[in-house]
């Protein structure tokens, strides 16, 4: 029998036709775009106060498109008189805007989402040509998620006497924000400010400042009142005078790490709020129970939506081993299918970097990495003209290489192997950052049991890059603190309605000198004031010095000294140790142990081992109120009402274990979004010494109920009454190394726990130059802070000693999205 030839494929079947064909332009018509900038001639000044401004004999920049290299328009410089001159309209319009009604308020955010829809292909357009991002994510993500944002903080204004009681706004708000998402990112702090009676003073990224131009036009097309939302352009160093400016109360700043550090401690000690949303260096996590050619598709949006430019763009792929090879495949298969053009390209996959100089940052990455030995993937076809960079895959890449541990912010994914769950949960936690992740998988227990053990804001299952105003966006670690987004993000732009901005004069600080101290020396004090009489003798009491306590037991200081704790009349009442940093150093590393452990237990056996504490305190209360007295030269009466208003303030964090552990948030997915009320980590507490017993309770307790670990420094001055607390601890179940006190020198103890890398927030409680100190120095691993300014606080008093704001400032909120579609699409 004769061999079967192999038949002909056929040229003109559709199989083959598919093979050959290629895609058309596409190309959006950039009109609209072309008549609003020449209807304002191309030149663009400030927007403040409802109006143009140009000032005389400012520099100029040219703005121009990434794709072409166009010049679309020139905007001024800005220099200082533009940053007071936009400031004092601010000002004045806070006076009427703080007082407006929440009701009013709505009406003009909705007017605002209104026009914004109407002019919706305005800015579609504007934000591609200025930016370089593809059209249809401007069209499809960007400025619709822009018009969300409006619309849902309207209703915040409208419902802020409600929801917010006990808060009120900041004041003028300070607004930096980057040219990655130009408009997107900047109403993620416009909206909620105004929302809250707060004004605006917004500085757009150099590259991109068109879109903010524009907005503030469409604003004041929409009726809001002139000096309410003010834009001003200039380069970096203008953003440093706008966030200097001393009547701006708040400074919300979206960027890179580095700047949010510099912002940190050019802010420290001013009095001023911050919030930073900072780099990332996220991980997708894709499991051998995933929907591989799904998770392929997600990890496409993930890491090369917006050109990589994005903070919680999905940098870093974890593969299980046994599906390793087949998605490096499957990827540089999708990788051949990809489009890169004009922005304007409706089909398109991803436009051109913002500029040259991002463009050589990319490059310089991926070139390290080749030189390395790692494997570099990058498909052709990309455009030879404008700032272009093919979508970059990378694999054998070491965990310490720069491309793994750096976040490149463009286009480039690397690849690693894991085994187990565990040691993805490792490598994913790897990094100083903790802006975003997803998890790949069809187990939905394994893939919530991932982003919980994640340490990000923002966990996505089985997507990425999903974003909603009704969920707050930001990070953990030196991804920066605050969120944008949700109930949650409200809190960036109030305060207790109690409190007043603090506005501390502190001078120039010695931070290398800060906090030194020498030991006690002798001194002549009448001896103790505290000697006893048996059978007619009179002998003197027993020296008494206090331990330090961590890990559950009493530890002596690490240096054999002790400083005496005197009384009012001048008598030694006890010695305690002083501690030092290897004191705080040991204290860390059992508040680390310990937190796994206490942070997993369930809410209700946290609130019995509070509830015990009370208890157990009670038994004590005459004991302890006489201390109080014997320190402070208080009466009897005073010491006893201290001691009970500590026994109800147990009770009230008690009642809070198990009722603040988040909520479902109603966003537009279809599916569930959960935002979780996680623990900080360690935290270090500087007590004051105002009220020793109730102070130290009320800074300890809200922190341990919500699963922290504390290092805590006693009042300096009157220590015992928390160090009376170590035999209440022993008693109550509370377990070995969840609070530890540390007693000595307040600000030398201060200094060893803001410099420890290893803390995740400082509350302190001190001087005007210990609080500067504090912020400064945070900035060097992006630690929350918490600090008084060297202001006084009643604590007796409810709002001033158990309000939302301990809470507020004892967890962070982690969003986990979980899409659903498994019967409906949608």
């Amino acid at each position: 029998m004769a061999a079967t030839q192999p038949s002909q494929k056929d040229p003109n079947s559709i199989a083959e036709i598919f093979k050959k064909m290629d895609y058309g332009p596409a190309p959006e018509a950039d009109n609209v775009v072309q008549a609003w900038l020449q209807d304002h001639k191309r030149s663009f000044g400030h927007f403040i106060d409802n109006k143009w401004v140009i000032p005389e004999g400012r520099k100029t920049y040219e703005t121009k498109n990434p794709s072409t290299g166009e010049v679309l328009a020139s905007t001024i410089q800005g220099e200082k008189a533009d940053v007071d001159l936009a400031v004092a309209s601010a000002c004045k319009a806070y006076e009427t805007w703080s007082k407006t009604p929440g009701h009013v308020r709505a009406r003009h955010l909705y007017s605002i989402a209104r026009h914004v829809q109407k002019h919706m292909r305005l800015f579609s357009v504007l934000e591609s040509m200025d930016n370089g991002k593809p059209f249809r994510e401007t069209r499809d993500a960007d400025i619709p998620t822009v018009v969300r944002h409006f619309y849902h903080h309207a209703g915040w204004a409208q419902l802020m006497d409600m929801e917010m009681r006990g808060w009120k706004s900041v004041g003028v708000v300070g607004g930096i924000v980057p040219w990655n998402f130009p408009l997107m990112l900047l109403t993620w702090k416009v909206a909620p400010a105004l929302a809250m009676g707060n004004t605006v003073v917004l500085k757009p990224a150099t590259y991109t400042r068109l879109s903010a131009l524009l907005l503030a036009e469409v604003c004041a097309e929409a009726g809001l009142p002139p000096g309410v939302f003010n834009v001003v352009t200039g380069n970096g160093a203008f953003g440093s005078l706008l966030a200097c400016h001393p009547d701006v109360d708040k400074v919300a700043f979206t960027g890179s790490t580095q700047v949010g550090q510099t912002l940190r401690r050019v802010l420290a000690g001013t009095g001023k709020k911050l919030s930073l949303e900072l780099g990332g260096k996220s991980p997708v996590v894709v499991f051998e129970s995933s929907d591989l050619d799904s998770a392929v598709e997600g990890i496409v949006d993930a890491i090369w939506f917006n050109q990589g430019q994005v903070c919680s763009a999905g940098s870093k792929l974890l593969v299980q081993e046994p599906v390793m090879e087949e998605l490096v495949n499957k990827l540089k298969e999708r990788l051949t299918h990809f489009r890169v053009g004009n922005s304007l390209q409706k089909n398109i996959d991803m436009g051109a970097l913002v500029d040259q100089s991002q463009y050589r940052t990319v490059v310089e990455y991926v070139e390290e990495a080749r030189r390395e030995g790692a494997e570099v993937y990058q498909p052709s076809g990309v455009p030879q003209v404008g700032c272009f960079y093919p979508p970059t895959l990378i694999t054998n890449v070491q965990t310490v290489s720069r491309v793994v541990q750096e976040e490149i912010f463009g286009p480039v994914l690397v690849v690693l192997p894991f085994r187990t769950a565990k040691e993805a949960i490792a490598l994913a936690n790897n990094t100083n950052y903790g802006l975003g992740g997803s998890v790949w998988t069809e187990k939905i227990s394994l893939a919530l049991e991932m982003a919980l053990n994640i340490k990000a804001g923002t966990v996505w299952v089985n997507c990425h890059n999903m974003f909603d105003a009704a969920a707050g966006f930001g990070g953990y670690k030196e991804s920066g603190y605050g969120r944008d987004g949700g109930k949650e993000g409200l809190f960036e732009y109030t305060r207790p309605a109690w409190e007043e901005r603090a506005r501390p004069e502190v001078g120039d600080i010695d931070y290398k000198t800060f906090g030194a101290t020498l030991a006690a020396r002798p001194t002549i004090t009448n001896n103790s004031s505290t000697d006893i009489t048996t059978d007619g003798v009179t002998l003197p009491s027993i020296d008494r010095t206090y331990k330090m306590y961590y890990g559950g037991a009493q530890k002596r200081p690490d240096a054999p000294y002790a400083r005496p704790v005197m009384g009012p009349n001048g008598k030694v009442l006890a010695h305690v140790g002083e501690g030092n940093r290897k004191d705080i150093r040991n204290a860390v590393e059992v508040a680390h142990k310990a937190a796994p452990g206490w942070g997993k237990r369930a809410a209700h056996n946290r609130a019995q081992i509070v509830y015990y504490m009370a208890e157990n305190l009670e038994l004590r209360r005459q004991e302890v109120a006489q201390r109080i007295c014997s320190m402070t030269g208080q009466k009897l009466e005073a010491g006893l009402q201290e001691v009970d208003l500590a026994i109800q303030r147990l009770f009230h964090w008690g009642a809070y274990c198990d009722k603040y552990g988040g909520t479902v948030q109603e966003t537009t997915l279809y599916g569930c979004t959960v935002k979780i009320h996680e623990p900080v980590g360690v935290i270090g507490i500087a007590c004051p010494d105002e009220y020793p017993l109730l102070g130290f309770v009320s800074l300890f307790a809200p922190a341990v109920i919500r699963g922290n670990c504390i290092v805590i420094l006693p009042s300096e001055k009157y220590p015992l009454s928390a160090l009376d607390l170590y035999q209440v601890f022993d008693t109550s179940d509370l377990p070995g190394g969840v609070v530890n006190i540390i007693t000595g020198d307040r600000d030398h103890l201060t200094k060893y726990l803001t410099e420890h890398q290893d803390i995740q927030s400082v509350w302190y409680f001190g001087s005007a130059e210990g609080s500067k100190f504090v912020e400064y120095t945070s900035a060097v691993n992006v630690k929350r802070t918490w600090v008084n300014y060297g202001l006084s606080r009643n604590w007796a008093d409810r709002e001033q000693g158990q309000g939302e704001e301990f809470l507020y400032h004892a967890i962070q909120c982690k969003n986990i999205w979980i899409p659903m579609g498994d019967i409906f699409a949608n």
